[in-house]
């Protein structure tokens, strides 16, 4: 039997145009359909100042910080203490899931509305009013004398520890621990601690180890990590601390943030 082969040529003429046509208009579709899916991603919301860190643990790098108030997207829950969010700007990192609260949900890609933009504003300056009430609780008993050991129940003496617990229990109603090893303890754990001079905050406590000596050379070498807190402050900002430490020195005092004291610095973090 002889083939029409020009009706043969015409048929796959005919198909290959069809399947080209079906080829393009589905890719097209798919396409336009991609572009208007808006994926659901997990939003929160953070109820205290808290580090955004490199891995899920108090030992992984600082990276970021993300604030009370800040909005930040949940990617994952990598267990019941850390989830990995991403922030406004962009960072991805791990936070304490004790100070990010999940909100609910949105579509990815979408921008704050104003109404966030305000309310993440007015908290911000919350924490601030709540800064300058404890700075101005604690200002009032400048001349306070020095004790070690001081009594907890009055504010006729104070030392270090005593001294920042109630500048902090009158500006903000927060009552930290009774001493210094067990404040920094609480910062820690807060997820607010951070080991450059340069990353404190107004307001923010300082935590120092013993002092070994005037010269930088004194404190060289040692594992900071290991040296037990002896000191608290207040950090003012501007290079100044408002703190107590002894009764030749006339107890309460804003005094300077000098070498001697940077030398002996641990750590320091934020109360609120």
């Amino acid at each position: 039997m002889q083939m029409n082969w020009k009706k043969v040529m015409a048929g796959a003429l005919l198909t290959a145009t069809f399947m080209g046509s079906f080829a393009y208009g589905s890719a097209t579709t798919y396409a336009d359909a991609a572009s208007n899916v808006q994926v659901s991603v997990q939003q929160g919301k953070a109820n205290a100042n808290v580090n955004l860190r490199s891995k899920p643990s108090t030992s992984g790098e600082v990276v970021s910080r993300i604030y009370k108030g800040e909005n930040v997207e949940i990617i994952n829950k990598t267990n019941s203490k850390w989830y990995q969010v991403k922030t406004k700007s962009g960072k991805t990192g791990y936070a304490s899931s004790k100070y990010i609260v999940p909100t609910g949900s949105s579509s990815s890609g979408e921008s704050s509305s104003n109404n966030d933009k305000n309310t993440n504003a007015d908290e911000m300056s919350s924490r601030d009013v709540l800064v300058e009430k404890t700075i101005s609780a604690g200002m009032k008993y400048l001349g306070t004398p020095y004790e070690y050991g001081s009594d907890r129940s009055t504010t006729t003496t104070f030392d270090c520890s005593d001294f920042v617990r109630q500048a902090y229990l009158e500006g903000t109603g927060i009552k930290l621990p009774s001493d210094s090893r067990k404040q920094g303890a609480w910062i820690k754990e807060k997820g607010t601690d951070v080991y450059s001079i340069n990353e404190l905050k107004r307001g923010d406590l300082v935590f120092f180890m013993s002092y070994k000596g005037s010269s930088a050379s004194s404190y060289a070498g040692l594992d900071k990590s290991k040296q037990r807190i002896t000191h608290v402050a207040i950090y003012l900002g501007d290079n100044k601390l408002l703190h107590t430490y002894s009764k030749e020195s006339g107890g309460v005092l804003v005094g300077e943030f000098s070498q001697s004291w940077k030398n002996r610095f641990l750590f320091g973090g934020s109360v609120v």
